[in-house]
């Protein structure tokens, strides 16, 4: 096997930090941290009844790596960057392990959820202030009222140097419309003003809870293979309504999307479209041809789906992650796992070393 480790600067576009109630109710005014647990218990008492319906919550170590989740990277910023050395990686793109919106909104907060939410960026905020540049974190990004979120991304861009947000891809589990509605056009054009790169993470959508209650197996191993599935109504809403084309500046990475369907859907289904009978205002070009020029797709240990999306869409709008500290993290080996990986993907060191780090570089602006 061979021992050749990558020499690139490598930059994660996944990582993953489990900001603690002490660390957020830091950044909060002391009158609005009794409203901080008290969304978070009703949080919890209607994932527990509604959602799992009375089922167990799983085990946590479904969801991590047990030696990754206990080292200090996952929790504070000086542990973070030590950990991102002894594995060698250069940047990372930082998620909460519960986005904040999920907490901090109208329903569980009343009308002090836009000042918890902005006290939730600043926490967000102080750990990347350990390292502006290698710490780039994945701003929250609320969108139930369309003039607080764009006074946000504003506030983020000038004050904390943001770089990207992460929005839920799926709004209408909120009740919401879907990202082509006008409502979201200031938010769009002050994102393109911006630059700064919208993130949808792989999610829950909501109608997966109902797989989770039927799911017999113990370890609900038939629910937790599903969430990707969802992120195809997700591309088609940001591409076949024309959304992207008509804000050609704006740039959407789906994270964790799994890449050996992406190929075959697009393919099979979404370019054929547009020469059949199906019509789609304000679609001027391919699917295909978008989602190569506006947007991308992170990936962890996928050697076969890595190869199919490298020989449909190319090298550029693909972006590669350790997903620290989760059960798919190659930490603390990723200097070597990367060029495993790609050589068993038979992709050639030059193209590795754009996603594993030059894309990274370019869209983020790290030079």
């Amino acid at each position: 096997m061979s021992t050749e480790l990558a020499t690139e600067r490598l930059v994660s576009v996944d990582s993953h930090v489990h900001f603690t109630d002490e660390w957020v109710k830091a950044r909060l005014p002391k009158k609005l941290h009794a409203i901080w647990d008290e969304a978070n218990v009703k949080a919890e008492d209607y994932g527990a009844k509604v959602l799992r319906g009375g089922q167990p919550q799983l085990h946590l170590e479904d969801f991590v790596d047990p030696e990754a989740a206990k080292d200090p990277g996952h929790f504070n910023p000086e542990g973070k960057l030590k950990a991102m050395d002894l594995d060698g990686v250069y940047a990372e793109v930082i998620f909460p392990e519960l986005a904040g919106a999920k907490i901090v909104n109208p329903s569980l907060m009343g009308e002090d959820w836009k000042e918890v939410f902005v006290g939730y960026n600043n926490a967000m905020g102080d750990f990347a202030s350990y390292d502006p540049v290698r710490l780039m974190t994945a701003y929250q990004l609320p969108l139930y009222d369309i003039d607080f979120a764009v006074k946000e991304v504003q506030r983020l861009a000038r004050d904390k140097k943001a770089r990207c947000v992460q929005l839920t891809p799926f709004p209408s589990d909120l009740g919401l419309p879907d990202f082509y509605h006008e409502r979201y056009v200031p938010l769009w054009k002050t994102i393109e003003e911006t630059g700064l790169t919208i993130l949808n993470h792989l999610d829950l959508r909501a109608s997966l809870w109902d797989v989770f209650r039927r799911d017999p197996t113990p370890q609900k191993g038939i629910f937790t293979a599903l969430p990707w599935a969802p992120l195809a109504e997700t591309i088609c809403m940001w591409i076949l309504t024309g959304t992207l084309e008509k804000y050609p500046k704006m740039k959407v990475i789906f994270v964790e999307p799994g890449l050996g369907w992406l190929p075959w859907f697009f393919q099979a289904l979404l370019d054929p479209r547009m020469h059949a009978h199906y019509e789609f205002p304000g679609v001027k070009r391919p699917p295909s041809e978008t989602f190569k020029a506006q947007c991308g797709a992170t990936f962890m240990y996928e050697p076969q789906g890595l190869k199919l999306c490298y020989d449909y869409f190319g090298p550029d709008c693909l972006y590669w992650s350790t997903d620290f500290p989760h059960p798919a993290t190659c930490w603390p080996n990723s200097r070597k796992q990367v060029v495993s990986q790609f050589a068993e993907a038979g992709i050639p060191e030059a193209d590795r070393k754009k996603i594993t780090s030059l894309n990274a570089l370019k869209t983020f602006g790290l030079g």
